[in-house]
């Protein structure tokens, strides 16, 4: 199929809007994206008085943690384009809503299916609200620095959100019960709902194709089916069947999806996209540094609880100078790109990220925080600057028409290097950990089992031993699983290092300031049509 049908336009000259309104949608989007990053912190916190009270099952609780994560990365793609379609705004609205409402029946859940089906609309509110926030920023900001400066303030807001859940979970869970870490979402997401009615403008595709029916199926099938499989992977082993079922239709879903785009005349997503080599390059940079950063979030969590014994709020609080120097670098990226470049500023960002990611090596198992400070900054540092910087070429590099497309494709390629991260960090820690427990001879044997599995149940194991066994148990678990630990963070320092020389290569002839063209194409598009000017550099 030819890709000529997506790019005939309707011309004219782009809409000004006033610094104030471009800036004050900037804040709208952000106070929508805090609150869905607290959201998928926040659940774990709460997880402990939910099981008390509702009484899940072992499989029901793991369902209430992924169902909104399979709800979200499976219907990102259908979402972003039907914002393109049926309007940027009007979905943002409608996801305001929904989130709100969803929020307000997971808060008063009175069983465990009921909780599980408030996750999943939980989700599928997401996926409406995350595209359009930045696709809404693509339309608006025409001028290529302050558009980049936008959407770094958009993506260091939401790593600042990641950081700020177990905080404020922390501080509703001490005085309040289980669901209002949910419940305080409803007036938040009522502020977002007022101000974007007022303050949002209207953006959509002027040409809307009909939205078709297979592909939307087969998209949520494929994605679901592929992040499934390594959750459970990363959980039990690759020799599940269920993993098999879950890869096997993940992998003929996403094939049969990407064929259906290619031979109909309206596409849910324009493959053609993915031979532009500044939109393919960006994401594949976004994927492989999403899989690095998730040890951050991951380890962390567990090394403040288990191994120094910290409280779910002072651990949260001890994330946040991630959160803030990753909101650091990306401001600060919009300046640098016209210093060092595209590719190179993502190469430095990576490598400064692998830096720290060394640096969080040289912490063990009592407590040096300042150290850990250390690390920290030019690891947050550097992920903000890299991640700004792809996530402003991936909406650069395509029409502002197909905004809403591009920004799904790019936050289902950051979900997917999160699982993948997850899954492939998560099990070297495991198996570190397991080969170098050094379990204490008098342990029954009974327990050595669960000693051996994880520091989680060896800490739970040790409570009911003597004091003195307890005691020597506990330590061993720390020793181990800091060992493990630092494994990981040295993976996730090389695949840091590695996104970044891919940025050198893939992200090499885009230019410093991509202009707003009406449907811009670069070098790479050989078969674009030439209708439209191509991306150039801003002189």
């Amino acid at each position: 199929m030819d890709s000529s049908h997506t790019s005939t336009r309707q011309a004219g000259p782009p809409v000004q809007y006033s610094a104030a309104r471009k800036w004050a949608t900037v804040a709208v989007g952000c106070l929508a994206v805090v609150v869905l990053s607290v959201d998928l912190t926040a659940l774990h916190l709460a997880i402990p008085g939910l099981v008390s009270d509702v009484d899940p099952s072992a499989n029901q609780i793991l369902w209430i943690a992924d169902a909104y994560g399979f709800a979200l990365a499976g219907l990102l793609v259908t979402m972003g384009v039907l914002g393109d379609r049926v309007g940027r705004k009007k979905l943002f609205l409608i996801g305001t809503v929904a989130f709100g409402a969803a929020s307000l029946l997971t808060a008063y859940a009175w069983n465990a299916e009921t909780l599980i089906a408030a996750r999943t609309l939980l989700g599928v509110a997401g996926a409406t609200i995350m595209p359009s926030t930045l696709s809404i920023v693509r339309n608006v900001f025409t001028d290529p620095k302050e558009r980049t400066a936008a959407v770094g303030i958009s993506m260091g807001v939401g790593a600042l959100g990641v950081g700020l859940g177990p905080v404020f979970g922390g501080l509703l869970l001490d005085h309040f019960w289980w669901g209002s870490v949910f419940l305080v979402n409803v007036p938040l997401m009522a502020v977002a709902f007022v101000a974007g009615a007022v303050i949002l403008p209207e953006s959509r595709d002027p040409r809307p194709q009909r939205l078709d029916l297979m592909s939307v199926p087969l998209s949520i099938a494929g994605v679901i089916g592929l992040v499934y499989a390594v959750k459970e992977a990363a959980s039990g082993g690759l020799m599940q069947g269920r993993v098999a079922v879950a890869l096997l239709v993940g992998v003929v879903a996403a094939g049969a999806f990407v064929r259906r785009q290619r031979r109909i005349d309206n596409p849910l997503i324009d493959v053609a996209l993915f031979r532009r080599k500044a939109f393919t390059g960006s994401i594949l940079a976004n994927l492989m540094a999403m899989f690095a950063l998730v040890a951050q979030s991951l380890l962390f969590a567990q090394y403040f609880q288990l191994v120094l014994g910290w409280s779910p709020l002072k651990a949260g609080l001890a994330g946040l100078p991630g959160g803030v120097f990753a909101m650091l670098g990306g401001v600060a990226a919009a300046p640098l790109i016209t210093v060092l470049g595209r590719a190179r500023l993502v190469a430095v960002g990576m490598t400064l990220a692998a830096a720290g990611f060394s640096l969080y090596t040289l912490s063990g198992a009592s407590s040096n925080y300042p150290l850990l400070v250390l690390g920290m900054a030019p690891c947050a540092l550097g992920m903000g600057m890299a991640m700004t910087v792809t996530g402003d070429t991936i909406l650069a590099s395509v029409p502002k028409d197909r905004a809403g497309s591009a920004s799904a494709i790019s936050e289902t390629a950051t979900e997917l290097g999160a699982a993948l991260g997850m899954a492939l960090l998560g099990s070297i820690l495991n198996a570190v950990y397991r080969t170098s427990v050094d379990v204490p001879a008098d342990v029954p044997e009974s327990a050595r089992g669960a000693v051996e599995d994880s520091i989680g149940a060896a800490r739970h194991s040790a409570a009911g031993m003597p004091a003195d066994l307890g005691a020597r148990v506990v330590d061993a678990s720390r020793d181990a699983f800091v060992t493990g630990m630092h494994v990981a963070l040295l993976t996730s320092a090389a695949l840091a290092l590695a996104a970044g020389v891919a940025a050198l290569f893939l992200l090499r002839d885009v230019p410093k300031v991509l202009v707003d063209e009406e449907d811009p194409i670069d070098e790479g598009d050989k078969q674009a049509p030439r209708k439209a000017a191509p991306i150039a550099e801003a002189r």
